[in-house]
């Protein structure tokens, strides 16, 4: 990942083909300290050629855009060697593209109904090296991933080698709780739930806590009642 510091701010490239949306986002980052617009892109393959040329930090990426799009620049820039890593602005209409983004390398997901500050806050989470998997949005996710038929069934994913107290743990987080929240389910202290979370992405081999929510689904621990 790239590394960002107080001296410097956050590199954002803003990926969205709506002039709207990015020119939105582009005046509430010029008002900020901690951020700069690095550059726009109106399609995938501008994001990936912006990100090699800016060493941007983080994308923000609208999945739906002409030629290459969201999902594929997500994989490509996730791939590459320049540490960036991707916010997914979505509007749930693109329900059917999230999952695939998830998988590309995503750190975490956007709506555009979400006021700007908490997307601008969302930006320096990921920047943090941290990934966005605000509960509400989570939920959202799940609701769509189990509500509905999938046109290619999700494989299963084995979870060997966890206690039964870090498979309550994964469960919870692919519900989308926050570590506040697993604690007051388990009677834990939040510490705790935190370590436990630690310990599951070490074990299961996860980059983020995105990737635990996927790992959660694939293995079939996310109800789908």
């Amino acid at each position: 990942m790239s590394e960002t510091t107080a001296e410097r701010p956050v590199r954002v490239v803003l990926a969205d083909d709506q002039p709207l949306v990015r020119t939105a986002l582009r005046m509430v980052i010029t008002d900020t300290a901690d951020l700069v617009v690095a550059g726009e892109a109106a399609n995938g393959a501008e994001a990936v050629r912006l990100v090699e040329e800016t060493g941007a930090d983080v994308v923000v990426m609208d999945l739906r855009m002409p030629g290459t799009d969201g999902i594929e620049a997500t994989r490509l820039i996730t791939a590459g060697t320049t540490g960036a890593r991707v916010v997914v602005l979505t509007t749930f209409d693109d329900d059917d593209h999230v999952y695939g983004a998830l998988h590309a390398g995503a750190s975490g997901f956007l709506v555009k109904d979400m006021a700007l500050d908490d997307i601008l806050a969302a930006v320096r989470v990921v920047a943090s090296g941290d990934a966005l998997i605000a509960p509400s949005v989570t939920r959202r996710l799940i609701k769509e991933f189990t509500g509905r038929p999938r046109t290619t069934p999700a494989p299963r994913r084995g979870v060997e080698g966890i206690t039964e107290r870090e498979r309550e743990v994964l469960t919870l987080v692919g519900r989308g709780f926050s570590n506040t929240e697993v604690a007051a389910e388990l009677h834990i202290s939040v510490a705790t739930a935190k370590t436990y979370v630690t310990r599951l992405l070490a074990k299961l081999d996860a980059r983020d806590r995105v990737q635990l929510v996927i790992i959660a689904y694939e293995a079939g621990l996310v109800s789908t009642g």
